[in-house]
């Protein structure tokens, strides 16, 4: 497998490509489904498109997986718990701002992954992180500056944001863990696996809470099946590319360079949703960019 370790860099990039292309299905979504339907959506639809991904990897290398090691169920637990968390907390604040602003925020996930890391892990942090820290952070602040206004225009968005970031950073600690305990197959069958069994279960969560508390947004959710097909195509596609990046480096390795979804973003929000992207937002995406690059090198 070491030879193939460079392969992360294009499923990164493909992965990333495919996210933007989810998250404005789901943002779309939020408005005639809520919150939580968006949400569920890329799981219920997501879900037999994994398995297809899976049976095709199968096929193609003739490999069986059996039961993983005991290390698979807490972290893909703690994956799969953290990601309905963050795309809860993503859609709402998407549905409050910006596009390209609330990505700007997300993409502060790899620098509370560092700061995580420093809290909980002890990791040591260098003069360089220390001040990719301080400029990303600045970034985010000017971004969400409102001209006129005192202090953050919405603080609102601004935290569902920040702590969407949050969760996604622990959810891609806790994917990667749980790929790494599926024990004598390829990369490729490995992540596949927990891909379709982290959906499964993601699935049944949601579905539960639904039917329980919200049974009319299952309905609105199947009346809506086209779009939502499509999105949970493009989640669970994304999801796999994430996934086999995963299986070949560290989470912090894939989400930093996942960066370009910032850019990303910039052209299918200016272009596809005919946003206005100010100077002030630009020069924020800049910093958190430079910062993250900083933290990065350092």
């Amino acid at each position: 497998m070491t030879n193939l370790t460079w392969l992360w860099i294009p499923f990164t990039l493909v992965g990333a490509a495919g996210q933007v292309a989810r998250n404005a299905m789901q943002r779309g979504l939020t408005g005639p489904l809520g919150t939580l339907g968006a949400t569920h959506i890329r799981f219920l639809f997501g879900f037999p498109f994994a398995v297809l991904f899976l049976g095709a990897i199968l096929f193609a290398t003739g490999e069986h997986i059996g039961w993983p090691a005991s290390g698979f169920v807490p972290w893909l637990l703690a994956g799969s718990l953290a990601q309905i968390a963050g795309t809860a907390l993503m859609l709402a604040a998407m549905h409050e701002h910006s596009f390209v602003v609330t990505t700007a925020y997300l993409k502060t996930e790899a620098i509370q992954a560092a700061v995580f890391g420093f809290v909980f892990l002890a990791d040591h942090l260098t003069g360089m992180k220390v001040a990719g820290i301080l400029i990303a952070t600045i970034g985010v602040v000017l971004t969400a500056l409102r001209p006129g206004a005192r202090g953050f225009g919405n603080l609102r968005p601004t935290l569902l944001g920040l702590f969407a970031a949050s969760f996604m950073a622990l959810s891609a600690v806790g994917y990667r863990g749980a790929i790494l305990e599926v024990k004598g197959v390829s990369f490729m069958a490995a992540a596949s696996f927990t891909l379709a069994v982290a959906l499964l279960l993601q699935t049944l969560v949601l579905s539960a809470y639904l039917l329980a508390r919200r049974p009319g947004v299952m309905i609105s959710i199947f009346r809506l099946w086209k779009p939502s097909m499509f999105a949970g195509f493009m989640g669970a596609f994304a999801s796999l590319f994430w996934f086999l990046a995963f299986a070949l480096t560290p989470a912090a390795n894939v989400r930093t360079l996942a960066l370009v979804e910032v850019l990303i973003a910039q052209v299918a929000a200016h272009y596809g949703m005919k946003q206005t992207i100010t100077r002030r937002e630009i020069a924020g995406v800049v910093l958190i960019l430079i910062g993250v690059g900083l933290l990065v090198a350092g």
